[in-house]
């Protein structure tokens, strides 16, 4: 089973709206999800930028960021669909850029998988998960979020990325 971290924290371009913060074993699931775009993304990103190795990795890690939570209540993470954002866009914006995951409920689990941005169908389903979380845990998790200063990819431990 996989381990489940929900965190709030400021939104980047609206500090006073919280977003959820998702670590999955310990690492961000931004960073998890740049890890599984870098190879799609290279492509299209190829020459782009004057520092093109810095500035892509920028691109990758900040692609997403959490959801609202005014909008994205607990429920939502505990819900079963097929389509459901797990992670948004920077700008705020509900269909701008999500990062879509089904997510699988059990009385013993809640499982997310099928990862895939819709605005790349041709990316298909990412290469990321699936991840299985013990549901007591992940609702425990859910329920006692803490609020957090600033936000957690900007502390995550260079050592615990995958």
């Amino acid at each position: 089973m996989n381990t489940i971290e929900f965190l709030r924290h400021p939104a980047p371009e609206h500090p006073r709206a919280p977003v959820w913060a998702v670590r999955v074993d310990g690492v961000d699931l931004r960073r998890r999800v740049a890890d599984a775009t870098r190879a799609l993304w290279h492509p299209e990103l190829a020459d782009q930028f004057d520092d093109q190795e810095r500035e892509e990795e920028e691109l990758l890690l900040t692609q997403h960021a959490g959801l609202p939570t005014a909008e994205f209540a607990p429920a939502h993470f505990l819900t079963p669909a097929d389509t459901a954002p797990v992670l948004g866009c920077p700008c705020g914006i509900r269909d701008c850029w999500p990062l879509l995951a089904r997510i699988g409920t059990t009385p013993e689990s809640i499982t997310w998988t099928a990862f895939r941005q819709p605005h790349r169908p041709q990316w298909g389903t990412l290469p990321l998960g699936p991840f299985t979380f013990a549901r007591t845990p992940y609702e425990r998790a859910l329920a006692t979020a803490p609020t957090v200063a600033r936000d957690p990819l900007e502390d995550e431990d260079p050592a615990s990325r995958p």
